[in-house]
């Protein structure tokens, strides 16, 4: 891994990624069509070479802003219950959906 000068932590649908500038993530389903702008405001930590800030809980001013690539589904997980001596057993399925998006900048604000 190349060791990047400026990088963000960012908080969506509950769950926490580092977004740097030209890479793209996998965050939980976003509603909008492909090619839309999405901008992320709850920054949590924001670095920069040697300077980094964390916010109490988020930084004040900062986003990130990306471009949303495509929307997918995730591998199938199937859930199997089953009680012994009894007769019971059931078979459940799930699949995620997800978006991809390009994140392209990393602002401080």
């Amino acid at each position: 891994m190349t060791n990047v000068s400026e990088y963000a932590i960012i908080k969506t649908s509950g769950s926490q990624f580092k977004a740097v500038a030209g890479e793209t993530l996998r965050v939980d389903k976003i509603i909008g069509d492909p090619g839309a702008e999405v901008t992320f405001p709850n920054v949590l930590l924001i670095a920069s070479g040697e300077k980094v800030e964390v916010g109490k809980p988020f930084v004040s001013g900062a986003k990130v802003v990306g471009q949303i690539v495509r929307h997918g589904k995730g591998k199938k997980i199937r859930m199997y219950r089953f009680k012994k001596k009894k007769g019971y057993q059931r078979t459940v399925g799930h699949r995620s959906n997800y978006t991809y998006v390009k994140v392209t900048s990393v602002s401080r604000g």
